[in-house]
């Protein structure tokens, strides 16, 4: 009875006047072996969707932490504005020389500060370095739509709440490169795509 009582709602549901379908695309990145360690923070994401999307309620973060921006990599949905942190009890300073954002450099800041920058350029990549500590290096994704993720230490993705439609989908990665594919996304059924980074 129970069970019967989740069909009936659920078809319910899909008739509901503006109701759309959405499905998950998953999957992973493999790579040769001795390159395993790129596998995290591998960008994955649909290059477009005839759409128009709103930004986040909040803003993205950027954290300068332990001497690390945090997160390494951040993909962001155009138009985005990046909120810049530092948590650090040293001075920071963030720059980058990409054109992304019209090559900014925000200067050097203390503890508890944020200065922002807007990323209104699609598929476009930011290197983020500091001045004050050369090693430090992170990037920023500006892209079209929100359907994106980032692979975790194993490899794995999950893309959620996809429209049914037909997409190219493709990968950034700091220093490998995998070939974009070509991928249908049905109103039933997870999608799985896995991709073989290479040099």
């Amino acid at each position: 009875m129970e069970n019967l009582k989740r069909i009936c709602l659920l078809i319910i549901i899909l008739f509901l006047p503006g109701f759309v379908a959405s499905q998950t695309i998953l999957g992973e990145v493999v790579t040769d072996p001795g390159n395993e360690k790129y596998k995290n923070n591998t960008v994955v994401y649909i290059e477009n969707v005839d759409a128009r999307f709103e930004l986040p309620e909040k803003n993205p973060v950027m954290n300068q932490k332990e001497l690390k921006f945090i997160p390494k990599v951040l993909p962001v949905l155009v138009g985005s504005t990046v909120d810049f942190l530092n948590s650090d009890d040293v001075l920071h300073n963030v720059f980058s020389p990409d054109s992304c954002a019209n090559k900014f450099n925000l200067g050097t800041w203390k503890k508890g500060e944020v200065r922002s920058v807007t990323y209104d350029k699609i598929e476009c990549v930011s290197v983020l370095l500091c001045n004050v500590h050369p090693e430090m290096e992170a990037y920023v994704i500006v892209l079209q739509n929100p359907y994106f993720a980032i692979t975790n230490e194993k490899g794995e993705f999950f893309i959620e709440n996809v429209p049914p439609g037909n997409y190219k989908l493709s990968v950034w990665n700091e220093k490998l490169d995998a070939k974009s594919k070509q991928i249908t996304v049905d109103e039933t059924g997870e999608v799985i795509v896995n991709f073989q980074l290479k040099r």
